[in-house]
């Protein structure tokens, strides 16, 4: 059966077993383990039941489940499309085996660590139907089987109790509503502490066990009889409503704002919401700050992060770069004869900045020469043996700056040596990087949390220069933090304007700079070729039939782009007919229309040629969050899917495809960081939340060589205009402004 977190879907045809009802109960004994997912406990069984010539075919959820266990479930009878009859398991109660066989299969299951199926065979002849009880409450006793030592039978007794605890919470939490796959990550989170952090402070669970939300950790909260005016809950209210503020970039909210969010959360009155501010500011959950005029309220954690980005580069910025002078004439020299490229007047104004700046910032658009002033500094300050490290925050950003400077380039996090099994950074204040020069490209797209993790890494003798367009799309995550540095004063930006000659005869470079101006784009003249096309829709399902006449057909034919590996359709949302989920169906059926067997996974569907986007970074596989693929196996047997990832081949079970997203379409938030061939991108008043003259720029300037806009003209105009920006409330900015009190400031909210 193939894996899923959850059982598939039933039909609606099939009949139970006489006697089946609704909601029907099974009693019987595990004859086989056919699957089960230790991350979220969904398991399929082999059950034998009295009355039933083959076993039942059961699904649900368990923390550990062996043959020979007796069992009884509560669940319903249904018809699955691939696999038959199936009892879909709601409830579940297991006990051990009472048999001498059946015990022996139990044991040697491998559940308890020491006992193989000959070690568990040996235990039953000695001990026959008592084994379990000598196992539990006379584990010595085991010293007179042959071959089990004395640290033997503690290992063993060790492992049974924790199985028993384990078991044990499971039902005290099953008690209460938990389902069996979240009890099982709250184990997982907290060991042996897990039942006392539950009754203690359940809303923990909402913050650190994955999966769970606040509704679920207030239902568990209600169940332990917590009142729903608790100071304690209208705190995880605050926290919360804060922590989805984030989701939206924001590192904290007006307090009014925040007043408002927890009273709607939390299901009371204002009033005793505000009743609750001054202990959670008095316990440091929440700290006020001025924001033009406005309380502002943020939480911990983000607070902490802004104040340390603060403080950090402040520290940095004092006293002199790693190098002692440089001569500029000869660096510029130097340049030309090894690139032939010339710099330019305001090119070397920016180098001489940059070179004579502890920490500095090179921005501006396309066309206008960052990577150039990047190579020259580089050129400039990288012999002496200095130790120069560059990295992104994606890993496509990192191997283009690598192609770009000819020098390796890292993620962020890889540059930080994550440790992929806590996500904890190995470097940090107490083990600093060895760098005297630290280039950190797409500075736009960090966030608060991230900045925070880097800059304490730096040594305080090294430069920091933070590259990137400042008017693009800011990180997904909280905070904008190259907009927020730039806008302090407290550091030197070099913000490159001028477009150069070779740049400003493509289209492309020329309409982003329109767009960023608030003009609109203007399209390659009927019967010209050109780089950058407008493309009118009447309506999304007019723009959806042009989407895919122009990827399936039209820039195959009239540019030579494949279309499965060149072109790449960007759209500003996941929803409706012109969102990625819609477009991924529809040019899946269209580019890769005999695929064959498909695999679903949470409402998504792989097949072997599909192009894939990897949404998370694997540092374990070397893979990264943007970086692209395709499938170029599915093994239904092996229960497994393979990924081409520009000629490495990774293979994922299909309990881990929530690794990968189809990739037919992207949204443009998903694109930051990247490149590619073509692009096109459909603009459309169902996207209206989302139309933002940052995303669209952010969008055209994604490709390389050619654009085409499928859009009404309506859609376009907004986004161009400016006026559906959006606004974070960030406090970074005044943090870093010289002479500000760093404690209990911020920052005005600004576009984001």
């Amino acid at each position: 059966m193939t894996s899923t977190d959850s059982p598939p879907p039933a039909s609606s045809g099939g009949a139970a077993p006489p006697g089946a009802e609704a909601r029907a109960r099974i009693d019987g004994t595990v004859d086989r383990v056919t699957f089960h997912n230790a991350e979220n406990g969904f398991t399929v069984l082999k059950v034998r039941v009295a009355g039933q010539r083959e076993p039942v075919s059961l699904v649900g959820h368990f923390p550990t489940i062996v043959a020979g266990e007796k069992l009884q479930a509560e669940g319903d009878w249904v018809t699955d499309r691939t696999h038959g009859l199936q009892f879909r398991a709601e409830r579940v109660s297991t006990r051990p085996p009472t048999a001498r066989e059946a015990i022996a299969r139990y044991l040697g299951s491998g559940m308890v660590p020491g006992i193989g199926p000959a070690m568990a065979k040996r235990i039953v002849d000695k001990f026959g139907a008592k084994a379990l009880e000598v196992i539990e409450k006379e584990p010595m006793r085991l010293l007179e089987v042959t071959g089990i030592s004395r640290a033997g039978a503690q290992r063993i007794a060790q492992g049974w109790s924790e199985q028993q605890a384990l078991r044990d919470l499971l039902t005290f939490l099953a008690e209460r509503g938990v389902s069996t796959a979240h009890a099982l990550r709250i184990h997982r989170q907290y060991g042996e502490k897990a039942r006392e952090i539950v009754e203690s402070d359940p809303f923990r669970l909402a913050r650190e066990v994955r999966g769970i939300d606040f509704n679920g950790a207030d239902a568990i909260a209600t169940r332990f009889g917590l009142a729903h005016d608790a100071p304690g809950r209208i705190r995880a209210g605050f926290a919360f409503a804060l922590e989805e503020a984030a989701s939206d970039g924001h590192t904290g909210l007006p307090a009014g704002d925040l007043v408002e969010r927890a009273a709607r959360l939390l299901a009371v009155d204002e009033e005793t919401v505000h009743a609750a501010l001054e202990g959670a500011k008095a316990e440091g959950d929440l700290v006020e700050t001025e924001v033009d005029g406005t309380t502002c309220l943020f939480g911990r954690r983000l607070a902490d992060a802004e104040q340390a980005v603060a403080e950090r580069i402040a520290a940095l910025a004092a006293g002199r770069p790693p190098w002692r002078g440089f001569d500029l004439d000869a660096a510029a020299k130097a340049f030309q004869s090894r690139s032939g490229v010339a710099l330019s007047a305001s090119q070397r104004a920016a180098l001489e900045l940059v070179a004579g700046a502890k920490v500095s910032v090179v921005t501006g658009g396309p066309g206008v020469g960052k990577t150039t002033i990047l190579d020259a500094l580089l050129g400039l300050v990288g012999g002496g043996g200095r130790k120069i490290a560059l990295a992104a925050p994606t890993g496509r950003a990192a191997r283009r700056m690598s192609d770009q400077t000819g020098r390796e380039a890292k993620t962020i996090h890889r540059l930080l040596e994550i440790d992929a099994s806590n996500g904890d950074f190995r470097r940090g204040s107490g083990n600093a990087l060895e760098a005297d020069l630290v280039v950190i490209d797409e500075a736009s797209m960090i966030d608060a949390g991230l900045m925070a993790a880097l800059v304490v890494a730096i040594p305080d003798e090294a430069a920091l220069v933070l590259v990137g367009d400042v008017d693009q799309l800011p990180s997904v995550g909280p905070g904008q933090i190259l907009a927020d540095i730039i806008a302090s004063g407290a550091v030197p930006v070099a913000r490159l304007t001028e477009i150069h000659r070779q740049a400003a005869e493509s289209r492309i470079v020329v309409n982003a700079h329109r767009i960023n101006h608030g003009e609109m784009p203007e399209t390659t003249p009927a019967g010209e070729t050109g780089d950058f096309y407008v493309v009118p829709m009447s309506s999304p399902e007019d723009g959806l039939a042009k989407v895919k006449e122009i990827v399936a057909r039209r820039i195959p034919g009239r540019f030579g782009f494949d279309a499965m590996t060149e072109v790449q359709v960007l759209t500003p949302m996941q929803k409706g007919v012109l969102g990625a989920r819609n477009l991924n169906l529809e040019l899946a059926a269209l580019l890769n229309p005999n695929a064959g067997t498909r695999i679903e996974r949470g409402g998504l569907s792989y097949a072997r040629g599909d192009r894939v986007m990897q949404i998370e970074n694997d540092y374990d596989r070397d893979v990264f969050n943007g970086d692209m693929g395709r499938i170029v196996a599915i093994d239904r047997e092996e229960d497994e899917v393979v990924v081409d990832f520009d000629g490495r081949q990774i293979k994922y079970a299909s309990m881990a495809l929530d690794a990968l997203a189809p990739a037919y379409a992207i949204t443009i938030h998903k694109s930051q960081g990247s490149e590619y061939p073509a692009i096109v991108i459909p603009l459309s008043g169902q996207h209206y939340p989302m139309l933002a003259r940052n995303l669209i720029y952010t969008a055209v300037t994604r490709a390389r060589r050619l654009v085409v806009v499928v859009g009404e003209a309506r859609a376009i105009e907004i986004a161009v205009s400016g006026r559906n920006a959006r606004r974070r409330w960030t406090r970074l900015r005044v943090l870093m402004r010289p002479g500000a009190d760093a404690v209990g400031s911020a920052q005005a909210a600004t576009p984001a």
